[in-house]
């Protein structure tokens, strides 16, 4: 931003790409507070919502631009955004966005740009695979790591419970959140948008107005809702995904529970610093099932630190019943039976009939008529027939 210089130009001169969005807000928001005394002008664009006001918007004239991909590619093809001025290229969540089906559409926005212009990319987790794809498309780069991707939090108390499926999971966590008391905001991880709508029907029934979830399902006023009564206490608990979560700056977060242990090692870094922030100590509490144990080991490995395994307590119930999201899919084989079977039928070629034959002769009137009547009509024979 300081390196921004006015100009009467109304197409931006920096554009800012993150992958949801609440995150659009919330740098919008950080833009505007930084910009207080300059005569910047940010505006945000997102799907899921009407595109003309963004348009309107652009047109106005624009100095910064913060968007979300899919979003960004409507304007670029309406003509709409004109990137013929821009300076500087901020993607944030970058290995998400690479790892993500954001990748085509990064593309194609990269294609609009122009190819003289500063490229800065963040992010909290820089896995080995999406340095490749940055260094792949960049001349060079240089990095700048603020602390090193994988170290511990001090300040966050760490400890796993292995449970052996689902509804063991959901009565460990009603029974962590009636015991506990210092569970004051506590925000719960699951894999796919499926298990969090469960998960909030399973936990919502019981702790009546303390819930909300955030998933890409969800509709705009939704998410901002749940995630600002999140934010100012009105609700204690707050479910998410993965990529919904990134780059969310919620403060005081007493607790986050994994109820899906991450496959990928840095993204379970990346969810525990949620909590233990401004030197506040957190807690980061995992729920392990036998098949999601395997990814344990990573983990430790990249913290070097041990995670401390604790027994379920007695009263938590465990369960034997499997939801259907638990429950193995049958392989179907290929029903055959009714098919027929396959009977050559010669060659592809045949011998056309004579009559589908085309060649070069002059076929008679008389001719014809025999072929039509199989014998002649002829005067003379029906003289000869009346005598």
């Amino acid at each position: 931003l300081r390196l921004w210089k006015f100009t009467k130009s109304p197409v931006p001169q920096i554009l800012i790409i993150v992958p949801t969005r609440e995150l659009v807000a919330q740098v919008v928001g950080a833009v505007e507070s930084l910009t207080t005394y300059m005569n910047t002008v940010v505006v945000g664009v997102y799907g899921g919502t009407n595109i003309g006001p963004q348009k309107a918007q652009i047109q106005a004239g624009v100095d910064i631009v913060v968007g979300t991909p899919g979003r960004l590619v409507d304007l670029l093809l309406d003509g709409v955004l004109k990137p013929k001025k821009l300076q500087r290229l901020i993607i944030d969540e970058v290995d998400e966005m690479l790892h993500l089906g954001f990748r085509t559409q990064l593309k194609s926005i990269l294609d609009f740009l122009p190819r003289r212009r500063q490229n800065l990319m963040f992010s909290a987790t820089m896995p080995i695979e999406v340095e490749a794809v940055i260094d792949a498309f960049t001349d060079y780069y240089q990095k700048i790591e603020a602390a090193p991707s994988g170290a511990p939090l001090e300040n966050i108390n760490q400890l796993l419970y292995k449970v052996p499926n689902f509804n063991t999971k959901v009565n460990l966590l009603l029974f962590l959140l009636k015991e506990e008391q210092p569970m004051e905001k506590v925000l719960i991880f699951v894999k796919t948008k499926k298990m969090a709508d469960v998960l909030y029907a399973s936990v919502g029934e019981v702790i009546n107005g303390g819930v909300g979830i955030i998933h890409s399902s969800k509709s705009q006023n939704n998410r901002f809702k749940a995630v600002g009564d999140f934010e100012s206490g009105l609700i204690r608990i707050l479910i998410a995904t993965d990529i919904i979560a990134r780059g969310l700056d919620i403060a005081d977060v007493s607790h986050v529970v994994n109820f899906d242990l991450p496959e990928v090692a840095e993204q379970y870094i990346h969810r525990i610093g949620r909590t233990g922030r401004a030197e506040r100590i957190g807690e980061a509490i995992s729920f392990v099932t036998p098949e999601e144990y395997k990814h344990v080991g990573g983990i430790e490995s990249l913290m070097k630190h041990s995670i401390g395994e604790w027994p379920l307590p007695e009263e938590v119930t465990v369960s034997e019943e499997l939801i259907a999201l638990e429950m193995p899919v049958e392989h179907v084989p290929f029903n055959n039976h009714k098919m027929k079977a396959h009977e050559p039928s010669g060659a592809a070629f045949h011998e056309k009939l004579d009559k589908n034959k085309k060649v070069n002769k002059k076929i008679r009137r008389a001719e014809a008529m025999k072929i039509k009547y199989k014998k002649p009509i002829r005067r003379g024979s029906k003289r000869k027939n009346k005598k």
